[in-house]
């Protein structure tokens, strides 16, 4: 005899502004709530679970993808600019989407398909971006007319408290894009000296106070383990409290979020992920194949810039952008999470 589970409720929608993430249910269901998430849109915010693509206007104008064509998003995630380019080279055009996220990718999957894209006109693989090389060539393709590559973290992730993402909400430090494999943030942040920690906040965020960030950490990690984001964000507080004069809350909070950046690049080992893949980028490409890549800070930009000015000096690249760009007055003020954004494109000779 079979017994029915007991139905469960779901959380209840407190108030116009629910603070937990597993409360905002109404944002994270456009189609059935699309009202509540329209306002939140219109008040320049992100609506949790959502994320709002970046440079869609400039990057359709790089890559002017055609009908017909072949494309690749190397970073699928919420899936915004994938919809906008299959859109362009639809009908006969196939994109393929790549992202090693698998908790996001099938959402975004289904939510393309709900979209009206045709089953044939769109590949999903999971999978880095710096595994394409090994996915065209699975596939009989040569190269592609066009190649999107966003490196930013999306607001999916972010705004998702058991990702670990994010210090606004206590959840385990894990920061991993594939939570099936490799090793959270905590265990990783364990094994570091304090000499490596300085090395990966300046390396990888640029951070001005790495030395007493790295020293206050290393002292919490020495009494507690950091296991929690929130951990992790008080003992960033603490090293600045050590500091002379006295220290804005959007400072420390800027500080914090480097910190986060830093310990993520590292976890997930993207540095040299992106180094592979802008190694292999030429041959990905048809002659005449356009390729558009959005960074987020400047260790990023810093190699595409250098990987597209060599592409140039080879031959292997007609053309690339010589002078970065940035999302306009309107976009950042619509959507504050873009204001970091650098675009840089190159075209395959």
């Amino acid at each position: 005899m079979t017994t029915t589970p007991p139905h469960k409720r779901r959380v209840r929608y407190h108030g116009t502004h629910p603070r937990r993430f597993q409360e905002k249910y109404k944002e994270q269901d456009p189609a059935r709530y699309a009202g509540d998430v329209q306002k939140i849109l219109e008040s320049g915010k992100t609506p949790a679970g959502m994320h709002r693509p970046i440079c869609v206007r400039e990057i359709l104008q790089v890559l002017a993808p055609q009908p017909g064509e072949i494309a690749v998003d190397a970073t699928l995630g919420y899936g915004g600019h994938a919809l906008e380019i299959l859109h362009a080279i639809l009908p006969g055009g196939r994109l393929y989407g790549l992202d090693a996220d698998p908790i996001e990718l099938p959402k975004t999957e289904a939510r393309l398909h709900a979209a009206g894209i045709p089953p044939e006109a769109l590949v999903i693989q999971r999978t880095n971006f710096a595994g394409l090389p090994k996915i065209l060539a699975s596939r009989g393709l040569a190269g592609v007319d066009l190649i999107l590559a966003d490196l930013g973290l999306s607001s999916m992730q972010m705004d998702n408290p058991e990702r670990g993402f994010s210090f606004k909400a206590e959840g385990p430090l894990d920061l991993r894009m594939n939570p099936q494999r490799g090793r959270p943030a905590s265990a990783f942040l364990a094994t570091l000296s304090e000499a490596k920690l300085v090395e990966i906040l300046e390396e990888n965020a640029d951070e001005p106070q790495a030395r007493p960030i790295a020293k206050a950490i290393n002292q919490a990690q020495s009494q507690t383990p950091i296991i929690t984001t929130t951990a992790l964000a008080k003992a960033v507080r603490i090293a600045f409290s050590s500091l002379p004069g006295q220290q804005s809350k959007e400072k420390i909070d800027l500080s914090i979020r480097r910190t986060f950046q830093a310990l993520r690049i590292a976890v997930n080992d993207e540095l040299s992920a992106l180094e592979t893949f802008l190694r292999n980028l030429p041959t990905c490409l048809k002659p005449g194949g356009r390729v558009v890549i959005l960074t987020f800070h400047s260790g990023e930009d810093r190699r595409v810039k250098k990987a597209f000015q060599a592409g140039e000096q080879d031959g292997l690249y007609a053309r690339i952008a010589h002078e970065v760009i940035r999302p306009g007055p309107e976009e950042v003020r619509a959507n504050p999470r873009s204001s970091s954004a650098k675009l840089r494109w190159a075209i395959r000779a």
